[in-house]
């Protein structure tokens, strides 16, 4: 006879328990705050300044590095935070990466 867990249960069970849920979760946000976030951010400049003042703001982004760094410095996120630095820079590896390749093959 198997037990049968209320859902509130269950999902208690997978955030605190399980090992995975954690570094899966940190390295895939890190991948989709690198390519979401500068990506959102011109959109939402795009959307209400003019082309010239949009290019002058877009370095701004660099803010945004602040979430990362916030995550690693509190001790109840730095294990999330770790995994997230990860996934942004693995995203960041394989981007340039793969357009020094491409640069690479297209000038031999």
């Amino acid at each position: 006879m198997t037990a049968h867990l209320s859902p509130h249960a269950a999902s208690e069970w997978m955030h605190e328990d399980h090992p995975v849920v954690t570094p899966l979760s940190g390295f895939y946000a890190g991948l989709a705050f690198v390519i979401v976030v500068p990506a959102l951010f011109a959109t939402v400049l795009n959307a209400l300044f003019p082309r010239h003042t949009v290019e002058d703001l877009f370095p701004l982004v660099v803010l945004a590095l602040g979430v990362p760094i916030w995550l690693l410095a509190r001790q109840h996120t730095r294990r999330f935070g770790l995994y997230f630095c990860l996934g942004m820079a693995a995203t960041a590896v394989v981007v340039f990466g793969v357009g020094w390749l491409v640069l690479w093959a297209l000038m031999s």
